[in-house]
């Protein structure tokens, strides 16, 4: 097992920050709730050696936390040094990705805005391989292979018996943009038109006839907990990605999204776009 620390152990600590900070807590007034030292608080925080469930639970009462948050932290807790999947790649994934699948793994719900490309989920084989062949940096084919496939295995979270929800707005040139070629194209429109019939799966367009809008400036995610509080923001740019999670970037993003689902088609209205799009190809 590799030595750095595991995803799930980076997200409790995260989570167990901003729950003391919401209480408006110290390190040293958490410690003597719960009998333990300010270090240990702040190490449960950094993220930096093992933790101890029943402290986590504890300090999750003290915290006030709901019971979703608590029993949610505890779980991660007692599976903190538990790899993900996609451990066999750990080391030659960026970190952020490593977190961005611990996130994906153990979402109850997914809403997605894209502006550019059909989000991850919902990639074909031979789209998201002319994706990653688009790449700035030229990548080996066996290491686009590589990256295709831990993007199809991604996916297996939607075949789950409890799949997360995913809600997926895409930006009318997303799916006008040929990725590929135009065989290509259709059958990742073909996948979409599918995808929108699953009852887990909510896909809308956002036209272009609706003009300016609150999110035009680049695509997010924002990851669902089994409780709102524990949602993560992410945001991917073209140098790098963001993650967010203080109350105040989430309802943005929240509020944004509201609004782009407001201003998007309804799903028969998108399908049948997306299928006179694909009758265009």
């Amino acid at each position: 097992m590799s030595s750095r620390t595991t995803t799930r152990r980076r997200q409790l600590g995260a989570m167990m920050r901003k729950l003391r900070a919401r209480k408006g807590m110290t390190l040293e007034e958490a410690g003597r709730l719960v009998d333990v030292s300010k270090a240990t608080i702040s190490r449960y925080e950094t993220q930096e050696g093992p933790v101890k469930w029943p402290v986590v639970d504890a300090l999750c009462r003290e915290y006030g936390a709901s019971d979703a948050e608590r029993e949610a932290l505890v779980a991660i807790a007692k599976d903190a040094r538990q790899q993900g999947w996609w451990s066999t790649f750990a080391d030659s994934i960026p970190e952020s990705m490593n977190l961005l699948l611990t996130l994906e793994d153990e979402a109850v719900r997914e809403d997605h805005f894209s502006c550019v490309y059909v989000p991850g989920l919902l990639q074909t084989r031979g789209y998201n391989t002319a994706v990653q062949q688009a790449n700035e940096m030229r990548l080996a084919p066996q290491e686009v292979e590589r990256l295709v496939d831990i993007r199809m295995k991604r996916q297996e979270i939607l075949n789950r018996a409890s799949p997360p929800h995913l809600w997926a707005i895409l930006d009318e040139s997303v799916v006008r943009r040929v990725v590929g070629s135009r065989d290509v194209m259709r059958e990742q429109l073909d996948h979409l038109l599918r995808a929108n019939e699953s009852p887990d799966i909510t896909l809308q367009i956002l036209p272009f006839a609706k003009g300016a809008h609150t999110a035009a400036l680049g695509s997010f995610v924002i990851f669902g907990g089994v409780e709102t509080s524990l949602d993560v923001v992410y945001v991917d740019f073209h140098v790098g990605s963001l993650f967010m999670e203080t109350d105040e970037e989430l309802s943005r993003y929240r509020l944004a999204f509201d609004y782009l689902r407001a201003q998007a088609l309804d799903m028969a209205a998108s399908s049948a776009m997306i299928d006179r799009v694909r009758e265009e190809m």
